[in-house]
């Protein structure tokens, strides 16, 4: 019991900037438990959940998306991004695997780092600022329910990407030691179902209280899909993956469950335009 709790502890404090403390031997009871990366992500995802049901009611819709942006970098880090600016780089080097795995891995930003982080944050941004005018739709202008929405949404959104680094976790092959290659190592199938039970659960009960219980399902598994076409292009790139993959993976599918639940709503507020 006190090597599962130090596990979770530990969890919090490896994904987190929660000030948990954290050891070699918490890092080690937590790498043996990969799965309760799904513990976190609710967690975490309740708690942007609930900032920005605050910043929704308290802010216009573009300064309370900056501030959610702001939030929910603040509570995780920039360790993911920092590995999504990696892998622009890694994948905009030109030459052969080897010159590309050294962009992956050297320490300088390059322009292709910069796009990519660039891209990803307003992606992030925008994601925000659809999901809150289709929520008021939804809402029928209730800022109340809309911005309950939007708390289920930022859960949805966070279990979500921790099902991402998973996935690649599970079905990845590391290129070289470190981190990234430890949860690879200690991510077997039977854990990567585990995790995935927890997130099919908090995702579908989600939305359930408005009527969309399909809307967190149909984001989990948009969000698992970007991590596999991630693996796919890393593994033709680099051969295989690394850690700055599974953080790419986490702040891709992140972004990926938000726009799938923005086209969930505008479905059910008269159709996507595409499909009139």
């Amino acid at each position: 019991m006190n090597n599962f709790l130090l596990a979770v502890r530990s969890s919090f404090g490896f994904l987190s900037t929660i000030p948990v403390g954290l050891t070699m031997e918490g890092l080690d009871e937590f790498f043996k438990r990969t799965y309760l990366h799904i513990l976190v992500g609710a967690v975490l995802g309740l708690l942007m959940g609930a900032f920005s049901f605050l910043a929704m009611m308290a802010l216009p819709q573009q300064i309370s998306a900056v501030l959610i942006v702001v939030f929910v970098y603040y509570l995780t880090g920039l360790n993911h991004i920092d590995g999504l600016a990696d892998f622009g780089d890694g994948l905009t080097a030109h030459g052969s695997v080897e010159k590309k795995i050294r962009a992956l891995k050297d320490v300088a930003l390059g322009i292709g780092g910069v796009g990519f982080c660039t891209m990803g944050i307003i992606a992030f941004y925008s994601a925000i600022v659809s999901l809150q005018s289709e929520a008021l739709i939804f809402a029928d202008s209730s800022i109340k329910t809309a911005a309950t929405v939007l708390l289920s949404a930022m859960l949805i959104a966070e279990v979500s990407a921790m099902q991402c680094m998973l996935t690649i976790a599970a079905f990845g092959k590391s290129i070289h030691e470190g981190l990234g290659s430890i949860l690879v190592q200690n991510t077997t199938i039977p854990k990567y179902f585990v995790g995935l039970l927890g997130s099919v659960i908090i995702c579908s009960l989600a939305l359930v209280p408005f009527g969309l219980w399909y809307g967190g399902l149909v984001a989990l598994i948009a969000a698992i899909v970007s991590a596999f076409i991630i693996l796919n292009i890393s593994n033709r790139h680099f051969g295989g993956m690394n850690g700055d993959v599974i953080g790419t993976s986490n702040e891709v599918g992140r972004t990926i469950a938000l726009i799938i639940i923005v086209l969930v709503l505008s479905y059910h507020n008269g159709g996507i335009p595409w499909m009139l």
